[in-house]
């Protein structure tokens, strides 16, 4: 939020910015209203503010003199002023990481004084006060030693604020840590520590401030006693430490140590797990603190079972009126409850900016990001990411403050990213980077799209992506864009993938070939990105790309066969078949000799192989078809005899004159055949007749003729009846009937059709007796017969005779 708008807000409080116009302090700052307060008596008045040079957060502490005034005498009231104002140069002399910052030392004009710290949210007093108010309200008031009176509610200003358990521990190690640096470093003893001296920072550390009240410690041994003056009502409240925290030996013996600031420590761990109630509420008296000293023992033992296990026997022996019994800071700190990974990162997170690179890079890289989930998210927004803002901003560190950045943004929220981290990364994502850092954001590119809005991704996000693949020529920074695209290429648009990145990619290959990692890079990349690119793209870049390869390593082989698989999946990509027989198969087939391939990465080569020839198949069966029923062929119109024999014509009958056509006759060996054949069955079944037949009775040629071959005995051409010429002639039969053409195996009245037809009818028509009679007088002629022999069997069979046993034989060696 604009400081002017903060601030436009704040001053619409009023009356309490009058006193702060007249110090000087606000030449400085722009003053908002009163947040908490702090100090002796709460004497201080804390505001938010902002430096005007540059809008920096921070908090002003004010006191007004007129508080005092009430004291009604002057000198308390210039001793009052003078221990306000001594305490705010002990803060600037003790500089430390667990002590409160002081950013502008203080101011004073008549009325006030003023100084600006680092921004705190409120005292630890206001929010224990939240937590006494909280306890009156549910009716179960905490365990004090003066619990014989009804408790009251406090009037000092509280903050709502709700402590984790991990916030309890870290708060109390670095009050510890700084009592340990003042103690030993310092060589001075707090003698004030209590709620309203520790403050929480809009961070939600917690820094020791209220050094009023520093008494000087022995250099050699702190634990050594020095004289100090006890708690009296002499002296204004203002100006003495809080009775109801102080040590027994200081009130007692007028002496103390740096074992009194360790009791006092045990005081504050009791009033926090007691929720905020002192164990010692002594109401400024003397008296009433003595008598609850007396009985400490048996509040400690009632208080106990809130307090962590881990801490109890520390608490115990913190309490201990004995000083002996007590710990140091030193030793304080080093008990298992403190034993936290978490707590540790967090303390190096306060005192990461007086580290250097190499300590802040491993911190970063390893402890920070191995810590964080067990930091409590409100700790991550609160306190670890405005830690981490100043080291993005150094290019040694941005790499390194990249790991846990990356986990805060992978575990956040939309909201919460939005709200709390979008504004700081935009700054981050837009300012030049170092090599290391541009690989750690481009590999992890797909982190940060899932929580950007889609405005801001096109305009703030991807554009680093671009400019990594044109502006970059480090190759680490391009394999990682590589890498960023295979991660976000859901969000790369078309245009970028063919302009920008598949032409970037190519150059890479070609520059680095003969490294298979960034090999391997490239081929996701085009795997990636194939699906966003032109079909001619793919043809004339890609494809080319890939077939020219001859890798050997298992991995790029597979990725090449990766992208192989996905073009097949798609007629778009144009995979033909003509590329894939004559440019891809030829570039594959290699590989599957390839010995360094195990079982299951040839099985995949071989089953992309085998597609391929599937497609190869049906694209030509299917182009072989086409042209068999498109393209004309003298084949395709010649009739087969089976196609066309009368057995498979179904015409219309239609009548020739003068002609009767029918089946043709078997001879008599055939008969004989059948006759004398195993069992008759098979006989039978294969000439179509049983033993009953009338084909029985036929001439027997084989007994007739023992001499005659077995190829002889064939069949014998059709019968033919032809009309005669006139009534009387041979054969002819009353009543205009035909004459029959018989053989001279069968009686004149005998008539058969055979029933085995092993060769299509043939259709005999008045043209073709000539030719048929022509041609077995050209058989005849070959035969070696007489001429007269001859010339008698062929006028009988023209004319149909009768012939004898002798003609019968030399007719069946003419026509066998």
């Amino acid at each position: 939020m604009p400081a002017t708008a903060m601030f436009s807000k704040f001053k619409s409080g009023g009356a309490a910015q009058s006193p702060l116009e007249t110090n000087p302090i606000a030449h400085h700052f722009e003053i908002g209203k009163q947040i908490a307060s702090a100090g002796p008596e709460l004497v201080w008045k804390i505001h938010d503010a902002y430096r005007k040079t540059d809008s920096k957060e921070c908090s002003i502490f004010l006191f007004e003199k007129r508080c005092a005034e009430k004291l009604h005498k002057p000198k308390r009231k210039e001793t009052v002023t003078e221990i306000l104002r001594s305490s705010v140069k002990q803060l600037e002399r003790f500089r430390h990481p667990k002590i409160l910052q002081v950013l502008h030392p203080i101011e004073e004009c008549s009325e006030t004084l003023a100084f600006a710290t680092e921004p705190v949210f409120a005292s630890l007093a206001n929010v224990l006060a939240f937590y006494q108010e909280g306890s009156l309200n549910s009716g179960t008031p905490p365990s004090t030693g003066g619990s014989q009176q009804a408790p009251t509610r406090s009037t000092t200003l509280s903050r709502e604020y709700h402590f984790l358990d991990i916030e309890y521990k870290y708060g109390i190690l670095q009050i510890t840590e700084a009592l340990s640096f003042l103690h030993y470093t310092g060589h001075v003893l707090h003698r004030n520590v209590c709620p309203a001296s520790i403050l929480v920072t809009k961070k939600g550390t917690w820094k020791l401030a209220g050094l009023e009240f520093t008494e000087r410690v022995n250099d050699v041994d702190g634990v050594e006693p020095v004289q100090c003056q006890p708690w009296t009502s002499r002296l204004s409240k203002m100006a003495q430490p809080n009775l109801d925290y102080t040590a027994p030996e200081t009130q007692t013996q007028s002496t103390c140590s740096i074992l009194s600031d360790m009791f006092s420590l045990g005081m504050v761990i009791c009033a926090i797990f007691n929720q905020g109630k002192p164990l010692i509420v002594a109401g400024n008296s003397t008296s009433s603190y003595l008598k609850q000293l007396e009985v400490l023992e048996d509040q400690v033992q009632n208080i106990l079972p809130r307090i962590p296990i881990p801490l109890q026997e520390a608490t115990v022996r913190l309490l201990s009126k004995d000083t002996r019994q007590r710990p140091t800071a030193q030793l304080l700190s080093l008990i298992k409850y403190f034993s936290d990974p978490a707590v540790h990162a967090l303390q190096f997170i306060d005192v990461i900016n007086m580290k250097d690179p190499s300590q802040k890079n491993h911190f970063l890289r390893s402890t920070l990001k191995e810590a964080l989930p067990y930091i409590p998210k409100k700790l991550w927004y609160q306190h670890v990411w405005p830690s981490l803002l100043p080291e993005m901003k150094l290019q040694d560190v941005l790499a390194a403050a990249l790991h846990p950045v990356l986990f805060i943004i992978q575990e956040s929220t939309q909201e919460e990213y939005e709200t709390l981290i979008l504004p700081s990364l935009r700054i981050i994502l837009s300012t030049p980077k170092s090599i290391q850092a541009s690989v750690m954001l481009l590999e992890n590119l797909h982190i940060i799209l899932e929580k950007t809005p889609k405005d801001d991704i096109y305009t703030e996000v991807l554009p680093i992506l671009y400019d990594a693949f044109t502006k970059s020529g480090a190759i680490q920074i391009q394999t990682a864009a590589m890498v960023a695209v295979t991660n976000v290429y859901e969000y790369v648009d078309a245009a970028a993938a063919r302009g920008t990145i598949l032409p970037s990619t190519k150059l890479i290959y070609f520059n680095n070939c003969g490294d298979m990692k960034i090999v391997s890079h490239v081929l996701s990349c085009i795997e990636k990105i194939l699906d966003k690119l032109d079909k001619s793209q793919i043809i004339d870049e890609v494809l080319p790309l890939l077939y020219e390869m001859r890798p050997t390593d298992p991995q790029i082989i597979l990725k090449v066969v990766s992208i192989y698989r996905l073009m097949l999946s798609d007629k778009k990509f144009g995979l033909s078949v003509n590329l894939m027989a004559t440019k891809v198969m030829p570039s594959l087939l290699p590989q599957t000799v390839n010995p360094s391939l195990n079982l299951e990465q040839f099985t995949i080569l071989l089953e992309v192989l085998q597609e391929m020839l599937d497609q190869i198949d049906r694209n030509q069966r299917n182009k072989l078809k086409l042209d068999n029923l498109s393209l004309p062929s003298p084949e395709r119109h010649r009739p087969l005899r089976h196609q066309y024999s009368s057995d498979n014509m179904h015409v219309p009958p239609f009548n020739i004159p003068n002609l009767r056509i029918e089946q043709r006759k078997t001879s008599s060996a055939e008969d004989m055949a059948r006759k004398n054949s195993t069992g008759g069955m098979l006989g039978g079944w294969w000439f179509g007749a049983s033993p009953s037949s009338p084909d029985s009775n036929f001439l027997r040629v084989v007994n007739s003729f023992p001499n005659r071959r077995l190829s002889d005995n064939t069949l014998m051409t059709p019968k033919i009846r032809i009309a005669p010429s006139c009534a009387s002639s041979p054969g002819g039969t009353p009543g205009g009937g035909l004459p029959i053409r018989r053989h001279s195996s069968i009686g004149p009245q005998e008539r058969r059709g055979s029933t085995v037809n092993l060769s299509p009818p043939t259709v005999i028509t008045d043209r073709l007796i000539p030719f048929l009679i022509h041609e077995n007088a050209l058989i005849i002629e070959r035969r070696s017969f007489g001429s007269q022999v001859k010339a008698i069997i062929l006028m009988k069979v023209q004319l149909n005779y009768t012939l004898d046993d002798y003609e019968k034989l030399w007719f069946f060696e003419i026509f066998p």
